[in-house]
């Protein structure tokens, strides 16, 4: 079986969620991003622990993409920090992940990576 992975990110607003959404659908980078939230988010940031409503990014890819989606969020993402993991998809139907596969570019190196 190929690697697939779900990126997770979180973003302080909808709409900036669904602009990393699109762009990342767009660009074949993924082939699917789920929105969801608002969620509330509890961490630690520079010592102080806050508290925030934020939308959270589901983002079904390969893992070979992995690097190009990561580039793609960080220049998308208005975060100093943003959240940015990656947990492999272990199992899935045979149908859905031929889609994944059919619905995600093949690219060999991170130079094919279209500006944004």
């Amino acid at each position: 079986m190929k690697a697939y992975i779900q990126i997770s990110t979180t973003t302080e607003t909808k709409e900036q969620a669904q602009k990393i959404a699109k762009y990342l659908v767009e660009q074949k980078l993924a082939a699917c991003v789920q929105i969801s939230g608002p969620i509330e988010s509890i961490y630690r940031w520079k010592g102080k622990v806050e508290t925030a409503n934020e939308y959270l990014c589901l983002i079904k890819t390969r893992e070979s993409l992995f690097g190009l989606v990561e580039a793609a969020i960080k220049q998308l993402h208005p975060y100093e920090t943003p959240e940015i993991i990656a947990l492999p998809i272990v199992n899935g139907s045979m149908e859905y992940l031929s889609w994944l596969n059919d619905n995600t570019e093949k690219r060999l190196k991170d130079v094919d990576i279209i500006p944004i």
